[in-house]
């Protein structure tokens, strides 16, 4: 064996010798390449296997991220593929998760409940079978029910026995549904939709009763106790009849309303009270009319009736007579038996006469006629009051102006004419139907109103209008004496500024004649005059006052203009 060995190791060295670089690489590739595949077969083969939790993959990241946290919570070691494919350990660990998803509302939104069936395995059992054909069920009716505008959520639970052998020993199908509904919504209180939530699972479950469904809401509160909702369901009905008869109510009012505002305006016609009675309750109404029958109508191109009418109409007549004439002797058998004379007959035995009798049959025909109706629900008796307030005149004296009186203005009460309100009761009564067999009532009144405060603040309003008036012409007068006085006295201050200025004039028109004068005698007299320095110079001034007047005369009477609007 050691020479076997040594002889082995030789011929491997002889041939590793002979080898180029590149065959020893390759050689020694092979051989690190079947050691790592052996090392992962051995890997691979070791690891357990994986069972997937919900055979579609999860493509929403936050979804799949809540189902691995609470799959760590269970303390279940879980495996996440590239595709999104979650995995746990074993089957019955698959199976007890998607029940707590299933529960707790972790599925994703597009997950097929009938998803489970679509995998085939070799080791699924009836039992299974059945389960899941429940669990597919059971998820069915819960998105059907979250599908209702009204729920937020729902629990469902559905106990489906296994059949036994006797019909006796069979167990019934029980469900109980809890619903979260959403806020706002009325459906504790909607028989209708509760009833739409119990219909869905009679139809969705083979073998269930509605004795055997409870639906509850999450406070407890059993919503399909319908046996227990009639007295409520009788309030409801009570309620919606009310409400009726109030709406009618309301549109007889405001029609009637409307129509006497607008004959005597809506400050005269306030209030109006109207009762309406309705029998809610059904009734079937059958009855049974016998018409006569018409042979030939009337003709309408005709002015008077030309229709043939008979009470009824003869289908067959039959007509019988019997005479006898003779004596009434009627021989019998021999003695001792009894004979075959008819009764009639023996009555006339030995009676001697002429009997005659006559008998008619008709069957006659009677047009009838079968009315079968249901009455729901019925007018009743109607009775309308109504109050029409009359008018109200305000007195004037010759001038047009209100009369006031104790300070008020003086008004007169004017009531409205019977034939008015007889009129006015026709109205109401051809509005709201008026029939006297049915016993309504209707009350056209003419009562005063109190309109005392109306009266004050109408009285207020004019008094102040009059006094504001007063007080805004007895001002303009005051205003008007003010500049008639004041243009009086102006014209008094000028006429007395005109006369003072007339006479300064005069006064110095007379003194410088008088120098003009006393000059002109001292030139005549060859005198020497001698003149100030002040009476040089305005002579001067005056010399070109006077020039310059010549020259620019317009400038001169402009100067004097401002002159006197000045003073």
């Amino acid at each position: 064996m050691n020479e076997w060995l040594k002889k082995l190791i030789s011929q491997i060295s002889s041939v590793w010798a002979k080898w180029t670089i590149i065959q020893k690489l390759i050689f020694g590739g092979i051989i690190l390449a079947v050691i790592v595949g052996g090392v992962l077969l051995f890997s691979v083969s070791s690891a357990p296997t994986m069972v997937p939790l919900i055979d579609s993959p999860v493509v929403d990241e936050a979804v799949r991220d809540r189902i691995v946290l609470r799959l760590n919570e269970e303390n279940v070691r879980v495996s996440v593929s590239s595709t999104g494919v979650i995995s746990v350990e074993d089957e019955s660990t698959a199976r007890r998760m998607r029940s707590i998803l299933i529960r707790e509302d972790l599925l994703p939104s597009n997950t097929d409940p009938w998803a489970i069936f679509d995998v085939e395995r070799w080791t699924i059992t009836d039992f299974e079978r059945n389960v899941n054909k429940r669990r597919a069920i059971v998820e069915e009716v819960r998105q059907h029910i979250k599908a209702i505008d009204d729920i937020d959520d729902a629990s469902v639970v559905v106990n489906i026995p296994e059949r036994t052998l006797f019909t006796a020993d069979q167990n019934e199908v029980t469900a109980s549904i809890i619903v979260y509904p959403k806020p706002g919504s009325d459906l504790a209180t909607n028989r209708k939709k509760v009833e739409g939530i119990q219909k869905l699972l009679l139809f969705a479950v083979e073998g269930l009763k509605a004795e055997n469904i409870t639906i509850a809401d999450s406070n407890g509160t059993v919503l399909n106790d319908f046996d227990g909702m009639r007295e409520w369901d009788r309030l409801t009905r009570i309620e919606k009849e009310q409400k009726l008869i109030a709406q009618l109510e309301a549109q007889y009012r405001a029609k009637i309303l409307n129509a006497l505002q607008q004959i005597y305006g809506i400050d005269r016609v306030r209030d109006l009270n109207l009762k309406i009675e309705m029998d809610m309750s059904d009734k079937s109404v059958q009855q049974k009319d016998y018409l006569p029958t018409t042979i030939r109508p009337d003709n309408p191109e005709t002015p008077y009736d030309d229709s043939e009418i008979v009470q009824s109409i003869t289908l067959s007549s039959e007509t019988s007579t019997t005479r006898w004439q003779g004596s009434g002797f009627n021989p019998e058998g021999p003695a001792g038996v009894e004979g075959q004379t008819a009764p009639a007959y023996k009555d006339m035995s030995n009676l001697y006469g002429l009997s005659e009798q006559s008998i008619v049959k008709k069957n006659e025909l009677i047009g009838q006629r079968e009315t079968s109706e249901t009455v729901s629900p019925s007018m009743g008796r109607r009775t309308v009051s109504v109050n029409i307030d009359g008018l109200w005149t305000k007195k004037r004296d010759e001038n047009g102006n209100y009369l006031i009186k104790q300070g008020a203005i003086e008004r007169e009460y004017s009531p409205i004419p019977d034939d008015e309100l007889k009129a006015a009761t026709k109205a109401v009564q051809d509005a709201i139907g008026f029939s006297n067999s049915r016993g309504d009532s209707v009350s056209v009144l003419n009562i005063r109103f109190d309109r005392s405060t109306q009266f004050e603040k109408e009285d207020l309003a004019y008094l102040q209008k009059q006094q504001t008036q007063q007080t805004i012409l007895y001002s303009l007068i005051a205003v008007a004496a003010i500049l008639v006085s004041f243009i009086i006295y102006r014209m008094i201050s000028r006429e007395l500024e005109r006369r003072r200025r007339l006479k300064e004039e005069e006064l110095l028109r007379k003194h410088q004649m008088e120098r003009q004068k006393t000059l002109w005698e001292a030139e005549q007299a060859g005198m020497e005059v001698s003149m100030s320095v002040e009476e040089r110079k305005r002579l001067e001034l005056q010399e070109n006052a006077i020039n310059m007047a010549k020259e620019h005369p317009e400038d001169v009477a402009l100067l004097i203009r401002t002159w006197l609007m000045e003073e």
